[in-house]
């Protein structure tokens, strides 16, 4: 007998700690505790998204991601970002890591 996946809501569920968990411990790895280098951040942010949509493609969901990096100098500015999704709030999810 085959049991849909709908009953096992852990398994279809966004879950926001482990995606954090992910992202911090991939940043962590990567830029540890470098200070800004301006000819390093492109290939810092490359590194940063390959290995978290790896490591969340293990995660063996049914999802869809879009990892989105940016790294920025601490001189002062501001930085303004927005985005928009049309989702189901029971199954879909967001998680952002300063």
């Amino acid at each position: 007998m085959e049991v849909p996946a709908s009953s096992f809501p852990e398994e279809t569920s966004f879950v926001i700690d482990d995606v954090s968990n992910i992202i911090k411990e991939t940043i962590e790895r990567i830029i540890g505790g470098n200070s800004y280098q301006h000819n390093k951040v492109n290939r810092w942010t490359a590194d940063i998204v390959d290995h978290v949509l790896t490591e969340l493609t293990k995660l063996g969901k049914p999802f869809k991601y879009i990892v989105q990096a940016v790294i920025m100098q601490k001189n002062g500015a501001g930085l303004h970002t927005a985005s928009s999704c049309y989702w189901d709030n029971t199954t879909d999810g967001s998680c952002t890591v300063r």
